[in-house]
């Protein structure tokens, strides 16, 4: 394990309470909560891939990347290839 830092957070009451309810509900502690949410946001964070921050965001089904042309730019396919 990492050695960890002591820090002090403020919370308003309302969303202390629900922190805690959250925490309480998913097995752990409020801290670890905190620490969950910090990394989260973190990873989403900018950087060199911005994109990244999107991925697994959806769950897709297999051959949905066949239609990606259609979807984004409203047309056909424009070249053929072969499936793997």
């Amino acid at each position: 394990m990492a050695k960890m830092v002591r820090t002090q957070v403020s919370f308003d009451e309302a969303l202390y309470e629900r922190a805690k309810q959250v925490a309480e509900q998913q097995g752990i502690s409020l801290s670890e909560l905190c620490r969950r949410g910090v990394a989260e946001l973190i990873a989403r964070a900018a950087s060199d891939e911005p994109w990244m921050a999107f991925a697994g965001l959806v769950q897709g089904q297999p051959g949905d990347s066949s239609s990606v042309d259609q979807v984004v730019y409203g047309r056909e396919r424009l070249y053929a290839t072969s499936d793997c």
